[in-house]
Parts: structure tokens; sequence; C-alpha cells
């Protein structure tokens, strides 16, 4: 922590380090949240929480700034997990390490959750410094985005006073975000008979690992290798002709994060072991050539192993194959209205296994409904082909953008005064919550800013140092310029 504490600007960094020595992943945010409403205590600052444990957090104006519209700055609390398969980690009470690399920070093994831990610090360090400027302050803190924005789909109205809000969780710093994808999860139950192993067959473990993964929506447009997808490919094309017995098959942690991993325990007759090793060799090359450009560790392995669980039926296994091998991955389609970015997409993102079924979560991202909609019947088709149970779930809602919204406007202002440059005004292929809270705040005018982060829903997950100094100084120029109430 050390490292991050000799950075500029302070307190924010010296927050960042705190938010990451308490784990939060998604469901497990209580201990940060206690901490943090400790810590408005210690301060004076008034803090409440409603009945889903979002945190909202009051300051006064500045003397003499009584009258300008009131500002709601908004982050979440939980961060991703994903950890890198050599690292040791547990993200429930194991803190984060985060390390300086050169121009970045980063987090030794696992995701750092700059995302949306650096803007969470933003906004507790504007209420903990009283040298920034601003109108009357709220700062909301919302529970368990990252897993299904269960806190802002239980936002109640009449709770914030604000006038303008303030989303942090964007992460390109010179990009201002006025509209974001609305997304919904989409489950697949697939029933599973098994039978008893032959004699004369030899049991493997297949690994396919070293992907990069990343987020499902910022990065699902960079061609990355998604694990389910190359794995069930190559069971798909051999598995009937040399007689691949499947006994398991698991891979992706994550409906939001791209998966970097796949995993099957394989059983083959002991006369195709040789094949199947020449098959797995000639495969990863295949990869290893296709992905060149993106997947530099891309890797397989195949081992022997042992395993008391019975395989699948060769019917069984052929329609598990055949509809992961099917199931759409990636970009859908780009948009015509908002150009270069994704119109609708979805992720492949888990894939799991017990004795009676395989189930598969994808989740689904659209700007538009009908893209989310076209999907979701895609998905559903596939499922009544293959004789599984489907079951759309979780869906929520995208921003739409608003073309004369003043803060905008005065973002816009703000950075080319500070800059001497215009920012991008962009729309987000990714779930922020601003899209939740015009349901109950319809009138609210909101924007979305925040630094660089890449790599986010990855341990290779990293913050631009500089991109934070630019980023606070928007942030507190931006509360400083506010105007008054009409």
């Amino acid at each position: 922590m050390s490292e991050l504490s000799q950075l500029a600007p302070q307190p924010l960094w010296d927050i960042f380090a705190t938010i990451c020595s308490i784990p939060h992943p998604s469901y497990h945010e209580e201990a940060l949240a206690q901490h943090i409403l400790a810590w408005a205590k210690g301060r004076n600052i008034d803090a409440e929480r409603d009945a889903v444990g979002n945190i909202l957090l009051r300051k006064a104006a500045t003397p003499g700034l009584e009258n300008r519209k009131a500002v709601v700055l908004q982050a979440h609390l939980d961060m991703v997990p994903q950890k890198n398969n050599d690292t040791v980690h547990d993200f429930t009470t194991d803190p984060i390490q985060p390390y300086v690399d050169g121009d970045w920070i980063k987090a030794r093994g696992t995701t750092l959750g700059a995302d949306n831990g650096i803007g969470m610090a933003s906004a507790l360090a504007v209420l903990a410094d009283d040298r920034v400027k601003h109108g009357p302050l709220e700062v909301l803190l919302t529970m368990t985005e990252e897993s299904g924005m269960d806190g802002a789909f239980g936002l109640q109205p009449n709770w914030l006073q604000g006038d303008i809000l303030i989303n942090t969780d964007s992460e390109e710093e010179g990009e201002v975000y006025m509209g974001c994808a609305g997304g919904i999860d989409f489950i697949t139950r697939l029933p599973l008979t098994r039978e008893a192993l032959p004699t004369g067959f030899s049991t493997f473990k297949l690994t396919l690992k070293g992907l990069k993964g990343g987020h499902s929506g910022c990065d699902i447009h960079l061609g990355l290798g998604n694990a389910n997808k190359l794995l069930a490919r190559f069971l798909f094309q051999h598995a009937a002709k040399t007689d691949i017995r499947v006994l398991d098959l698991n891979g992706g942690t994550l409906r939001n994060a791209i998966p970097r991993e796949a995993f099957a325990t394989l059983a083959v007759p002991a006369d195709n072991v040789a094949t199947l090793k020449t098959l797995a060799e000639q495969y990863l090359a295949t990869l290893q050539h296709e992905l060149a450009a993106v997947e530099k560790n891309l890797t397989q392995v195949l081992e022997e192993t042992t395993s008391d669980a019975l395989p699948l039926t060769a019917e069984s296994r052929d329609r598990l194959l055949a509809l992961l091998n099917s199931t759409p991955n990636g970009v859908i389609r780009m948009s015509d209205e908002v150009k270069g970015v994704v119109e609708t997409s979805l992720n492949l993102g888990v894939v799991t296994m017990n004795a009676e079924q395989a189930e598969i979560v994808c989740l689904i991202r659209s700007l538009i409904d009908s893209g989310k909609d076209a999907v979701v019947g895609t998905l559903t088709a596939l499922g009544q082909l293959a004789g599984a149970h489907t079951a759309p779930k979780g869906g929520y809602p995208g921003w739409k953008p608003d073309a004369h919204s003043p803060v905008m406007q005065l973002v816009r202002e703000t950075y080319q005064k500070l800059f001497d440059t215009t920012p991008n005004v962009m729309v987000i292929h990714a779930g922020l919550e601003c899209g939740l809270f015009k349901k109950p705040y319809p009138n609210m005018d909101m924007v979305s800013i925040g630094p660089t982060i890449t790599g986010p829903h990855s341990p290779d997950e990293q913050v631009h140092i500089a991109s934070v100094g630019r980023y606070w100084q928007l942030l507190t120029a931006l509360l400083a310029a506010i105007p008054e109430k009409a």
C-alpha cells in the first residue's frame, strides 16, 4: 500500500488502497459497506442505507454555493473476482494486492477492482477533502452491480435529492458517456443421461487456458478467444469419430467475463489415445495461428487422470456438444446509429455440469430492446431443438442517450477548458446503472466519466495513473462549475 500512498491525488489513492484491503466481491460487500459507514461517522458525514443495502452519504454545500443544483456522485461497492489459475486467492477473505508498474496500477494475479473502486474512492475523496468546492452533494454507493445490478433495481424514488447524477463507472479518460447497453442473462439447462464406461478406456483431462479474458461488453469486439466455445468446437469435431466419452465439461466463472479457461474430463478407447493426442496438438496449432494477434499465451494441456464420474451416453454427448457449438457468441451486430459501437452481443460465460444436467449461462447486451429480444429468441430456439429448458433472467434497460443533456454540455466545456481538447461523447456497450436510475428518477440529468482502465473483469485489469489525475481534475472542476437552480 505504501506505493499507492505516494501517488497524487490524495486522498483518492489512500482511499483506494483501503478499498483494496477489504474483500468486496459481489454479494460480499458488507465488510466494505460497514467500513464506509464508520468512516463517514468519524467525519460527521450523514449516512443512511436503504432496504437493499445501498449507501447514501450527504454533505452540505461549500459556503456560498448553497443555491447550486444538487449533485449525486455514484459508484458501486462490488468488484469482479477473477484470478490467474496459478494464483492462490480467496476473494471473500484475502485483500487485493495492488502495485505500481510504470504508468499503471495492477494487482498481483487477480482483478484489481479499479472497476469501480477508483470511482468509489473519488466520490469519498470529494467528501473528505474540504478544498473541493461543490454545491449540495450526495454520494450513492450501490450493491452488487456486477452480478445483477441488485442495488440499482432496488433504488426507491424520493430518496435522492440531487438534480444531476455523475456516474463514475466509465473506463476511458477523455470519453464521456451518455448512454449504455441494456442486458439480460440467459440460462439453458440440458438434461443429461449417463452410462457405465466400457472397459479398455483411458481417461484424460483436457484443459484450454492462457486466454486473456476480459469484460463481456467493453472487450467483446476485440476478437478474444472464448474458452468455452473453443473447447466445445474441438469436442464437436472429434468426439463421435474418435469415440470420446465426456465425463465432465466446465468453463468460465462469471457471465460478464469472457472465459479464459475451460476443462473437460474425457475417456477414449486405448487404441485412440495416440489419435486424441495428435488431434489436440493439431487443434492447438490451429488456434495459435487463428488467434495469434490477440491471444499470445493460449495453450492446451492433455494429461492422464482418473474419475469416478459416469460418461454421457453418445446421444446426450452429441446434443450437448451440438448445443454449445451452435450457440452464438461475440458481436451480433454493430450499431448504425452510433458508429464504431457494438449494438448487440452475447457472451457464453459459464458452463457447468452435474450428474443430471448441464447449465449454460450467457449474458446478452444490446443498445436496443429488439436486438436483445432477437438473441433471446435465438437461444430459446436452440434450446428447443436440443430438448433443453431455457429461461431469460434479470433483464435491465439500457440508458437512452439525451443529446440535449445540460450536464453533458457542461462536461464537454469543462474538459475543453482544462485540457484544450474536446472529449469524445460516447455510448458504451456495457451495463451502467443509469438506465435503471431513470425509472425512479426520470428527470435526473445523468452523465458517466472515469479514468482509463484496461482489462476489466480479468487479472490483466490495470488503471492508468496519470488518467486518474486528469479524471480528478475534471470531476472537481465540474463540481465547482455546476450552475445554480433556475
